[in-house]
């Protein structure tokens, strides 16, 4: 039993009533409380912040403006945690020419089929490009002209987008999914969202504008086709549906000094500007052996890479060269050599589609000008189609060889009593118009 002149203890009654009711030096219920809620604020910003870097990484990731335009109104929403989000893009005008929705009934306001017209709270937005934040939109005097069917929303968080300076268009963000309104947070969250989606979108319109320009250079280097009497002509270039829209691809076609038409089409290895400018030098050679050599086919491509040898160092490349000759008026004869290309598509008046193999299909150029590539030829009936193409037509990341000429020859057979452009667009349709690597492709009908 302790003695009564015995000090107290730290945790008796008496300790507490002299240190003010804990423990010197030590931590009470308060002190404790604004600790643990600093931390969980310091918590909350690390998260918010984080959340905000995915947000711009996301934003950055797309150089496509369209999707770069939808992940910027998905990122803004799961930013605050909205349950809706639009991004609506204004003309030179003012008035909006686009309205992108995310999350909840993003489907309903795509139904709507309308714009905005810059009335009401969305107007005011426009005549005043700076963040705007709404509790009550139903007490808002200018919550009108909504169209029937538009979801309900209680609250709002408004923003606009600067891209150069100009406003480029307003991110809106409606009714957080814990019924809170907005808070100041939120609006300097999404602000600093907003700072880098102009940049995305001005990276975005530069690309797109790169992308144009390249197109444009590599279909300058592809030649016009000629007029050959009784030949229907047709000819594509698709580029790649990835970056760099240029490489080596090409198509062309020629009359040589004998009349005989001479068809070409090569694939340079590569998928970039220096592939393109190999492209170029290669099929101005071709051009000048072939109508110098003129035959057989399988001599012309000899001429061809023993000069690239010598010239150039021997760039890899495959190339088809054929010759058309008239039998007579119901028979035409193809006469042709592969430098490792893909072969000929034949696609027959009946509708029957075949390709022609031939046999060996001879090695790419830039490997040994000394190995020989074998001639072929084939009998052709007037009113066939031949197709020649480039392997950005049949390649795809997920389907093997075979089944993308399959497809091709599928798409021929249907479209062979159709016109001869019809059937080249169907072929560059057949895959939604998306290609991993750029497509060349020169279609001759034999007419009567």
């Amino acid at each position: 039993m302790a003695r009564s002149d015995e000090a107290p203890g730290p945790g008796s009654a008496d300790s507490r009533r002299r240190f003010g009711g804990y423990p010197a030096g030590g931590l009470g219920d308060p002190d404790l409380d604004r600790i643990q809620a600093g931390l969980r604020q310091v918590a909350d910003l690390h998260g918010r912040m984080q959340r905000l870097l995915d947000a711009v990484l996301s934003i950055s990731g797309e150089l496509e403006l369209t999707a770069v335009l939808h992940t910027i109104a998905d990122a803004a929403r799961t930013l605050v945690d909205a349950r809706h989000a639009a991004l609506g893009v204004l003309g030179e005008d003012g008035s909006f020419t686009e309205l992108i929705p995310s999350g909840e009934d993003a489907e309903k306001f795509a139904a709507l089929g309308r714009l905005p017209h810059g009335e009401g709270i969305l107007g005011e937005l426009v005549r005043n490009p700076r963040p705007l934040r709404v509790d009550s939109l139903a007490d808002h005097p200018g919550t009108v002209g909504f169209p029937p069917g538009h979801p309900m929303m209680q609250t709002l968080l408004g923003m606009p987008v600067l891209v150069r300076g100009t406003v480029y268009g307003n991110l809106y963000l409606a009714d957080k999914y814990d019924g809170s309104p907005f808070t100041a947070a939120d609006e300097s969250v999404v602000a600093a969202l907003a700072g880098a989606a102009g940049v995305a979108i001005e990276n975005a319109r530069l690309y797109r504008r790169l992308r144009e320009a390249t197109e444009e250079f590599q279909r300058r280097l592809l030649p016009a086709l000629p007029e050959l009497g009784p030949l229907q002509l047709e000819a594509r270039y698709q580029p790649s549906s990835e970056i760099p829209r240029v490489g080596g691809d090409w198509y062309d076609l020629i009359r040589l000094p004998d009349g005989a038409p001479c068809l070409m089409i090569g694939d340079v290895m590569g998928h970039d500007l220096h592939a393109a400018t190999v492209m170029s030098q290669i099929s101005n050679m071709l051009r000048v052996i072939a109508f110098d050599e003129r035959e057989p086919p399988s001599l012309i491509l000899h001429r061809l890479d023993e000069v690239l040898h010598r010239l150039h160092g021997g760039p890899m490349a495959t190339v088809l060269v054929g010759r058309l000759d008239r039998q007579d008026e119901e028979r035409w004869k193809l006469r042709w050599a592969s430098a490792g290309h893909l072969p000929p598509l034949l696609v027959e008046p009946g509708g029957r589609a075949r390709y022609l193999y031939g046999g060996e299909p001879g090695i790419p150029l830039g490997v040994d000008p000394g190995l020989p590539r074998p001639d072929h030829q084939e009998t052709v009936a007037v009113g066939s189609t031949l197709l020649l193409f480039t392997d950005g037509l049949i390649e795809h990341p997920r389907y093997s060889l075979d089944r993308g000429m399959g497809e091709v020859a599928r798409i021929a057979t249907a479209m062979a009593g159709r016109p001869l452009a019809e059937l080249c667009d169907a072929l560059l349709a057949h895959r939604g118009g998306v290609f991993h690597d750029d497509v060349a492709l020169l279609a001759v009908r034999l007419a009567p």
